[in-house]
C-alpha cells in the first residue's frame, strides 16, 4: 500500500475522504485553494501542502476532487503541473466527474510521465463521503486497483470495478444524467402543481408512493418543498455534468434531445442566479416566471 497520500480539493466530498483517511491512520497532506479548509484538516490530523506541484512531489498517491475536467487539467498539465513533479511509478487518482475526453487526455499524459493514472469518479452524496460511504467506479486495470484498493477503502462502502479505463467516467456520466434529469421533471412538476393550488404535500406523497417515485426525490423532494437548498451538490456542477454527458452523445452520433433539454433547464437556473444553491433550486427558474413557491403547507 502507497505510504504517502496527497489530496487536492477540500470541498464536500473531498474533505469527508480526508476526514476518514486521517482516522484510519493514512499519512496524508492535502491542499485546497481556501486555506480555511486546510487548515481544518491539519486540525484533524493532516499535513498542509505549499500547492499543488510542490505536493506532488512528495507523495506516492496524488489524489484530485476538484469541481471540472478544465481544473483538474490547469492544476496537472504543463511545465509547472502537478504531473511534472511526481516521481514515476507514482498514481494520479482522478476523483473529479470529468468527461470521456479528459480520461484519454490525463491517461496519455500520466503514461507519457511513466504515472499511473486512477479513474474513479464517485457517487453519492457529502453526507455518504463525510461517513466514509462513498461509491467508488473504478476503470483500469485489475492490479491498480488492488493497490489502490486499501485508499478506497477507507472512505468508500463499496468499490466498483466496472471496466477497462473510460468506462468508469462514462457510466458516471449516465447515472447523473439521468438523476438530474430525474430533478428538472420533478421540479417542473411541482411548480406547475403550486400554480394551480395543489396541496404540495398530497403531490409529493401521491407521487412518491408510486411510480414517480425516485432516488433523487427521495433525497432531495421534501427538502425542496421546505424551501432547503443547501448546496450537497451545486446546480452549477449539475449543469456541468449534464454538459459533459449531452457533449459525449453528440461525439457517439446520437441524438441528445432530452440531454439539451436537461441541460438547458439548468443552464437557465444558473443564469438567473441559482448556480451556488443545491440542484434542486432549479424549481426556481420556474417559480420566478409563476411567482409562486412550491413548499409544503406547515412550511
Amino acid at each position: 500500500m502507497a505510504t504517502r497520500i496527497g489530496l487536492i480539493g477540500l470541498g464536500g466530498m473531498g474533505r469527508g475522504l480526508a476526514k476518514n483517511m486521517l482516522l484510519k491512520g493514512l499519512d496524508l497532506t492535502v491542499y485546497d485553494l481556501d486555506p480555511a479548509r486546510v487548515e481544518a484538516a491539519v486540525a484533524q490530523g493532516a499535513k498542509a501542502g505549499q500547492g499543488a506541484a510542490a505536493m506532488a512531489a512528495k507523495v506516492d498517491v496524488l489524489s484530485v476532487c476538484v469541481t471540472t475536467a478544465e481544473a483538474v487539467r490547469a492544476l496537472a498539465l504543463g511545465p509547472d503541473g502537478a504531473l511534472a513533479a511526481m516521481k514515476p511509478g507514482s498514481v494520479f487518482l482522478d476523483h473529479t466527474t470529468v468527461s470521456p475526453e479528459h480520461v484519454d487526455t490525463m491517461r496519455a499524459a500520466c503514461a507519457k510521465a511513466g504515472i499511473a493514472y486512477a479513474e474513479a469518479p464517485m457517487t453519492r452524496t457529502p453526507a455518504h463521503a463525510d461517513r466514509g460511504q462513498v461509491n467508488i467506479l473504478f476503470g483500469g486495470e485489475e492490479e491498480l486497483l488492488e493497490r489502490l484498493r486499501p485508499v478506497f477503502a477507507t472512505y468508500a462502502e463499496n468499490i466498483f470495478h466496472v471496466g477497462p479505463a473510460g468506462h468508469a467516467i462514462r457510466l458516471k456520466l449516465i447515472h447523473n444524467y439521468i438523476a438530474f434529469a430525474n430533478v428538472a421533471a420533478w421540479c417542473e412538476g411541482f411548480a406547475l402543481a403550486a400554480k394551480d393550488g395543489l396541496d404540495m404535500s398530497k403531490v409529493i406523497g401521491i407521487i412518491s408512493a408510486a411510480g414517480g417515485r425516485s432516488g433523487m426525490m427521495d433525497l432531495y423532494g421534501e427538502l425542496t418543498l421546505r424551501r432547503d437548498f443547501t448546496p450537497h451538490m451545486s446546480l452549477s456542477n449539475a449543469q456541468k455534468d449534464v454538459r459533459y454527458y449531452a457533449e459525449w452523445l453528440e461525439q457517439a452520433g446520437l441524438p441528445g434531445f432530452m440531454a439539451q433539454s436537461v441541460h438547458q433547464t439548468f443552464a437557465l437556473a444558473s443564469i438567473m442566479g441559482h448556480g451556488a444553491e443545491g440542484c434542486t433550486a432549479v424549481i426556481k427558474a420556474y417559480e420566478d416566471l409563476t411567482g409562486i413557491e412550491a413548499r409544503l403547507p406547515d412550511s
